[in-house]
């Protein structure tokens, strides 16, 4: 007999723990559908929450047997995560933390290791610690996995309001027929500055625009990156078949960007949001009469 031998008729903790999860799944997705991270999200119906939790159990199992329970990326997760990610969803949606999320993960523990401790009661005290450890790691591993669930649900989150606030920041205004306006106010980055470009190249096709004007009176300073953003902006509108009219080139931005060494030569520009609008109209063809100045207006 070799010294591997004696091993061979020992299951390992993993593959035992596995073979109690399948076997007692029922009784612990019963339990656990009674605890906060499920009772709290399915609230309309018991068996939904039963069914979620057995759900989880059963990947559990499989994290299990394949050996790999401190492994996040191990594949039995991956039947789960979506579901995971719903409960969690629901529960920040609730106003519950990432922190307190990942106590009520570890609140599932009690009920489980009760079972377990149940069906160790006649196993010799080694097998029984060793297979509680195990027990101990899986769970805990479950709760990484659900809060790293969170986290990336948070992060996508703010990055769709992130979106949807530059896309309100840069509207798009049709001044008159045939001409759009994008006033700026703030910094414009790389990603802003792309939103800016796609807004104002659908509303040049959607309002069959000859005329695009880019008002930078609340833009506080330019720098060779701005210029540049405005010149692809520009250039991207006249491939569209309208003509960019940049506006709001304060004294100030004026001398940074003679300083700077930029070239805004082949780019029309205006002193104001007004005087851009003036070109526009003239160029169509537009007559403006001040009527205060003609007399127009009877005091």
């Amino acid at each position: 007999m070799t010294d591997q031998e004696p091993a061979a008729h020992h299951e390992a903790p993993t593959q035992a723990l596995g073979d109690f999860l399948r076997r007692r799944r029922e009784q612990i997705a019963q339990r656990w559908a009674d605890e906060a991270l499920f009772r709290t999200v399915f609230t309309v119906s018991r068996d939904e929450a039963v069914e979620a939790a057995g759900a989880v159990v059963e990947a559990l199992a499989a994290v299990a047997f394949s050996d790999r329970i401190e492994n996040l990326g191990a594949s039995g997760f991956a039947a789960v995560r979506e579901q995971l990610g719903r409960t969690a969803a629901a529960r920040s949606r609730a106003g519950a933390s990432a922190d307190q999320i990942a106590d009520e993960v570890s609140a599932l523990r009690p009920s489980i290791t009760e079972l377990l401790n149940a069906d160790l009661s006649d196993a010799p005290d080694e097998d029984a610690r060793e297979l509680l450890i195990t027990l101990t790691v899986l769970l805990g591993t479950l709760r990484l996995v659900v809060l790293e669930t969170v986290l990336t649900a948070g992060e996508r989150l703010i990055e769709r309001q992130r979106l949807q606030l530059l896309e309100v920041a840069t509207p798009v205004i049709k001044l008159w027929t045939g001409i759009v306006a994008v006033p700026l106010i703030g910094t414009l980055d790389s990603a802003r500055s792309q939103v800016v470009m796609e807004s104002l190249l659908d509303a040049v096709v959607a309002q069959q625009a000859r005329f695009a004007i880019l008002d930078i009176t609340g833009v506080p300073t330019v720098d060779s990156l701005v210029a540049q953003h405005l010149m692809k902006t520009v250039a991207a509108a006249r491939l569209m078949g309208a003509e960019c009219i940049v506006s709001g080139i304060r004294p100030a931005i004026a001398q940074t960007i003679v300083h700077l060494g930029i070239d805004l030569g082949t780019v029309i520009t205006r002193a104001s949001l007004a005087d851009a609008l003036g070109y526009a109209l003239h160029r169509q063809g537009a007559v403006i009469v001040d009527q205060a100045s003609a007399g127009g207006i009877q005091q």
